[in-house]
Formats: C-alpha cells, structure tokens, sequence
C-alpha cells in the first residue's frame, strides 16, 4: 500500500467519526425535545381526582352476599310441530329461584366423599 491510501482511509475514518458524533448529537437533541414536550403535555393535564371526587360507600354500608339454592330453568317445549320456539319464549338465566331454600346437608351414616369405602347412603 501507498502513502494515498492511508491517507483516504485516515479520510474515511475521520468522517465516519464527524457523522457518528453529529447523528449522536441529533438523536441527543430529539430526546431532549421529546421528554420536554411530555412534560409540557402532562402539565396541561388535569390533576387526580379530589377525595370528595371519589365514589362513597351507601348509609346502609356495603353490599352483602345473597345465597339461594337455584335449580334448572328448563327450556319450554312447543306446542306442536309447526310452532317455532322464538328467542323471546326463552328466559334469560339458566337458573331460577327454588321453591325449596333448604339447603341439603350431611347425613351422619352417609359416604363422606366419592371413594371413601362407605356403604354410601342407606
């Protein structure tokens, strides 16, 4: 190799180097801009809600849990053959209010659990 090509690949390095630094500057510079601009954004934001903003519990206290025993709500059967079953004849829940609210309990005497060895119900 010749003096002349050192000399360009000196050239070359250098100016790869200028470029990096002025493209580190630029995206410096962008995300300077950037967080200067969120910061502007945020402070035109409102501020959080004020404690008499926030929802309150009811005089009555809160919500407590309802248990019922439910039982199937069975799909109605057609009249006859030509009548259409339409969306309306069908409830919305799968589920209604028994009649029945007693709550089935153990039996002493009874099986405890599937497989427990009992003689099961008698």
């Amino acid at each position: 190799m010749n003096t002349a090509s050192y000399e360009m690949i000196a050239a070359s390095s250098t100016l790869n180097a200028v470029a990096a630094f002025v493209g580190g500057i630029f995206i410096a510079g962008a995300l300077v801009w950037a967080v200067r601009l969120g910061i502007k954004v945020r402070d035109q934001e409102s501020g959080p809600p004020a404690p008499e903003d926030h929802p309150k519990l009811p005089d009555t206290g809160a919500v407590h849990e309802i248990r019922e025993m439910r039982e199937p709500d069975e799909v109605p059967h057609a009249v006859d053959e030509s009548e259409r079953l339409m969306p309306y004849n069908i409830h919305s829940a799968g589920s209604k209010h028994a009649d029945d609210q007693h709550r089935k309990r153990w039996v002493p005497g009874s099986s405890g659990s599937f497989g427990s060895g009992g003689p099961g119900r008698t």
